[in-house]
């Protein structure tokens, strides 16, 4: 609907410049946001306020001369104001909003894809925690925003990479390897005390143990600088696994898993800086490398090389992202925890100083999650004393309700995760709450069909039936799905869809309190049978995105 509105301002606007005896190039782009009271029509424009200081005429009068010179050759429009400073109000035909529910009909489970997207290539980066532990629940958040994220970006048309970028090189593995040797020689009664510099978790002692009962005491006597590297990759690897396994329990898989290892195979971190300081981006002071980010608005450079030689993860980094866009990723995607809000400069810098637009990269930050158990905070520590894993979050609520919950705020905003209520079996559950939408839209349809009565088809439908308030409001919010998908892929929030399925369900759930579905009045029958079940299309596909399930029975 939105992008029929924008193409009936679009054929009037050259008009309106030639009024204004103007050049109609560049002209600005149409942008028509839907309402949210019903008094001011279905959707609005502020195009008139943006012209005014480019035509040097009232906004008002602009708004008139453009409402004048609307074409509404489809017949949409039942009418069209202007209002305050000069908005311009559209109401479209309710005949109109009803014929949007044979195009539910007909796309079924692909209702609310689009090709907004135009099949570009965008690469989706999240979770990329350090293989040196297990996932815990301040990864979480990541995940699900990352995956949906990318969900999304498909429905609208991209042609979406799903990437966990892995750690693997750095002091943080040596350290693991040192950490697992350690508990290695404990084991074998050879080690007193654990440096506190190593890894603390009992996931450590775990990987030591099974070591040993492989091994045997093999490592016991063979130099440190020789073991370490063969407990670093045995780690890494049981934990990557242990990670890939906790993630597809939370409905999250990756399609590459990309290992910082490879940007240093055949030198390719320091070609990569020496190429850059070819170009004048990179210059030496006090014995290190620095990046001249300042030239791209950063507000200091920052070093590449340290003194002692060894490069840092800005460095890594951005071989990373070069490494991406030669891949084919025109847009690319990471998502990351708000604490590296800083990091964002440079890594632009970086980008542009590889000759890529600072568009080409986009940053979602997710805030911190508070863990709450009946509204009180749960202390961050495990049974092994450690801190809460991922695992232990969906073993106790379920994926369902841990991804929603994970989604209910936007990404910029600290969200509150209460473990009780995301276990309710009640409307204070807010994922519960849409899945007995679904569910309870499913029974209605089983009722039916035990009654001999099937869900019609569209030209079986006397739509004209459908008159009353909250029937035009369900479809009203029908029929804007698929621009709700397009516009949270360009914006990058995929809480937009948790809002939206909070708003259906509870128009719904208003609707059944009141009204019969099924009643004496067959054609009545008939036309709400085919409105629910054009609901119970829009909330699956809707939650399908989510990656949460539709149930029919609960």
């Amino acid at each position: 609907m939105k992008n029929r509105i924008v193409s009936i301002i679009a054929r009037a606007l050259p008009e309106v410049m030639a009024e204004a005896r103007l050049d109609p190039l560049p002209l600005p782009p149409v942008e028509v946001e839907a309402t949210r009271d019903p008094a001011h029509g279905d959707y609005a424009t502020n195009l008139a306020m943006i012209l005014s200081a480019r035509l040097k005429r009232n906004p008002r009068q602009i708004a008139r001369t453009i409402c004048d010179r609307l074409q509404d050759e489809e017949s949409i429009l039942a009418k069209v104001e202007i209002a305050g400073p000069g908005f311009i109000n559209f109401f479209l035909r309710e005949e109109v909003w009803k014929t949007e529910l044979q195009r539910i009909e007909a796309m079924g489970e692909r209702y609310g894809c689009s090709d907004a997207g135009g099949g570009r290539r965008v690469q989706v980066e999240f979770v990329s925690a350090n293989p040196t532990g297990p996932l815990h629940i301040g990864h979480a958040r990541g995940a699900v925003v990352g995956d949906v994220l990318a969900n999304i970006l498909r429905a609208a048309g991209y042609e979406v990479y799903r990437e966990y970028y892995v750690n693997d090189a750095g002091n943080q593995m040596f350290n693991l390897g040192r950490s697992v040797l350690y508990r290695y020689r404990e084991l074998l009664g050879r080690l007193a005390a654990f440096p506190e510099t190593c890894y603390q978790g009992e996931y450590i002692r775990a990987i030591a143990a099974e070591i040993l009962s492989r091994d045997g005491e093999s490592y016991l006597d063979r130099p440190e600088e020789e073991v370490v590297p063969v407990f670093t990759d045995y780690a890494a690897t049981v934990i990557l696994r242990g990670i890939k396994e906790d993630l597809a329990a939370f409905g999250v898989v990756f399609d590459g898993y990309f290992s910082e290892r490879e940007l240093y195979r055949d030198d390719g971190v320091a070609k990569l800086l020496r190429r850059l300081e070819e170009g004048g981006h990179i210059y030496g002071e006090d014995g290190a490398r620095w990046f001249r980010t300042t030239a791209f608005g950063d507000e200091k450079d920052r070093v590449v090389v340290r003194q002692n030689g060894e490069t840092t993860y800005f460095a890594a980094d951005i071989a990373y992202h070069k490494n991406k866009f030669e891949r084919g990723f025109s847009w690319v995607i990471d998502v990351w925890g708000a604490d590296h809000h800083g990091y964002l400069p440079r890594m632009s810098a970086g980008v542009q100083a590889l000759g890529y637009p600072p568009e080409s990269l986009r940053v979602v930050l997710v805030q911190l999650v508070n863990l709450l158990r009946g509204g009180k905070p749960v202390a961050m520590s495990t049974r092994s004393g450690e801190f809460v894993t991922l695992r232990e979050v969906v073993d106790e609520v379920g994926r369902d309700a841990a991804r929603y919950n994970f989604l209910m705020r936007r990404t910029d905003s600290h969200l509150d995760f209460d473990l009780e209520v995301a276990k309710e079996q009640s409307n204070e559950n807010p994922v519960y709450y849409v899945q007995y939408a679904h569910a309870r839209i499913a029974g209605i349809l089983r009722l039916a069909a035990e009654r001999g009565m099937e869900v019609p088809r569209y030209e079986e439908v006397e739509t004209g039936l459908l008159v009353l308030s909250e029937e035009m409001a369900l479809i009203k919010a029908l029929s804007r799905f698929p621009e709700l998908v397009a516009g949270a892929a360009a914006a990058l929030e995929p809480h937009r869809l948790t809002f939206f399925a909070n708003e259906l369900a509870a128009l719904f759930h208003s609707y059944y309190n009141k009204y019969k579905v099924i009643s004496d009045d067959p054609a009545l029958s008939r036309a709400r049978l085919f409105l629910i079940e054009a609901l119970r299309i829009v909330l699956k596909n809707n939650l399908h995105l989510l990656g949460v399930s539709a149930p029919d029975r609960m």
